[in-house]
């Protein structure tokens, strides 16, 4: 792939663009990147600001995964994250964000499930997707395991059906199955056939996506756990979600690093001032409808689209660390707070305490 990112030059770090990468999920980086911030704060700097998506080269894209890029910031699920540091990746963390969205496990009226203690015995299926880290296992597996937990049960308790997923859905495109018109869009495909034909009798689907299936397919919701009271029920792949930087470019321009931070907090400041707004931005970014991301992501979603570094989320972060490593996702352990760099937000406490003993109004 060559350097695409950055070179060094007789000992400099010489930075002619950033990347940057998002789940297409809420994070205050995809409404900071909606909002024109980036390009607002580096256009005068010469800095160009490229996104992995927009790019033709495989391993750039790849990055998304195994953050392989140098120069470049992620924000979105932790799996992905805490994987490509498990395989020695040198990033950091350098944020967190919790935005809770629905954590659904479904079946079909007529199952005999109406509650998490009828899963007990069942077949409940458990994706295999091709690709460098099977989030999409992991995050089903958790839920799983901690819906079971709240009434006494285990992983024990149910087969784990394993359904392997297509290698690549076809976006926007329909399948017909017993009567039953489901978008191809969802990366759930495998599992709702599975539970159509009969192979299993319950799955687990999340987010817009989420809904959508559950109301197409007209299912009965066993659990929802993506809002229960309890945080620690909480924790998967998109809670807490990471905002992480390669450590060569945190080390060589921990400037650039803390002022492309400011503006990722500012959108989320921003966000919690218009709710309305806030919903389409996220609408837009999920490829979904305002109504269907009140529903995955909580009506006072614009008031969790804050970056920080605290200890509940830190702690969190891992716990599912830990529990990825047990479940054999990783091939290594590590440390979650050596993980952690507060440098960048030390830096931008700094600035804003010089700015106001100085008296001067930030731009």
């Amino acid at each position: 792939m060559g350097n695409p990112s950055g070179i060094r030059l007789d000992g400099a770090y010489e930075i002619p663009n950033l990347w940057y990468t998002r789940c297409p999920v809420p994070t205050p980086l995809g409404l900071a990147v909606q909002l024109g911030y980036f390009r607002d704060e580096f256009t005068s700097d010469g800095l160009e600001l490229k996104s992995l998506q927009e790019s033709l080269d495989p391993a750039v894209i790849k990055s998304h995964f195994d953050h392989t890029l140098q120069n470049s910031f992620r924000q979105g699920g932790n799996i992905p994250a805490i994987w490509a540091k498990a395989n020695g990746r040198d990033t950091r963390v350098i944020g967190l964000n919790w935005t809770d969205e629905s954590l659904l496990i479904i079946t079909l009226h007529g199952s005999g499930i109406r509650t998490i203690k009828d899963l007990k015995g069942r077949r409940l299926a458990l994706p295999v997707n091709p690709g460098s880290i099977d989030f999409n296992r992991a995050t089903a597996l958790r839920a799983y395991y901690k819906a079971l937990e709240l009434e006494g049960l285990g992983l024990k308790d149910v087969e784990l059906f394993d359904i392997l997923a297509p290698a690549a859905i076809a976006v926007g495109s329909d399948v017909d199955t017993s009567g039953h018109r489901i978008r191809r869009r969802s990366g759930y495909f495998a599992e709702i056939k599975a539970l159509l034909n009969g192979e299993v009798d319950a799955i687990f689907v999340k987010g817009v996506s989420g809904l959508e299936i559950t109301r197409a397919l007209a299912a009965h919701i066993v659990t929802d756990i993506g809002f229960h009271p309890d945080p620690k029920v909480r924790i998967n792949n998109g809670a807490p979600r990471t905002l992480t930087v390669d450590s060569e470019l945190l080390e060589a321009r921990p400037d650039l690093v803390a002022r492309f931070l400011k503006r990722v907090v500012e959108a989320g400041d921003w966000a919690r001032q218009h709710p309305n707004e806030t919903h389409d931005f996220i609408a837009r970014e999920t490829s979904s409808f305002p109504d269907l991301v009140r529903a995955a992501y909580g009506e006072n979603v614009h008031h969790n689209l804050d970056t920080y570094l605290n200890d509940e989320a830190i702690n969190a972060l891992s716990d599912f660390k830990d529990f990825l490593f047990e479940h054999g996702f990783l091939k290594s352990n590590f440390s979650v707070p050596d993980w952690i760099s507060r440098v960048p937000f030390e830096r931008l406490e700094a600035d804003s305490a010089s700015i106001q003993a100085s008296g001067r109004i930030p731009a």
